[in-house]
């Protein structure tokens, strides 16, 4: 049976990749724009608004044109040698 300082330095190279991924990127991108959004919103509420119906708002009311942003701006940038 493993311990867990086994388990924790097998996953270092996993979580490496995960960290580095576009995916992984552009999520923690996306849930950037949604806190700022709850944050937004629960202003003009007088309240927190909860991180589920500021991710529901957001969805609805901005997610399709930040994505379409997002993929200009990508296709703008020159691709760095790595």
């Amino acid at each position: 049976m493993q311990n867990s300082a086994d388990v924790t330095a097998s996953q270092e190279p996993q979580s490496r990749f995960v960290q580095n991924s576009v995916l992984y990127k552009e999520f923690l991108a996306e849930r950037e724009e949604i806190l700022k959004h709850k944050w937004i919103e629960s202003e003009k509420a007088g309240s927190d608004i909860g991180f589920e119906r500021a991710l529901l708002d957001w969805i609805v009311k901005h997610r399709s044109s930040w994505r379409d942003k997002r993929s200009k701006e990508a296709k703008a940038q020159p691709h760095s040698a790595t």
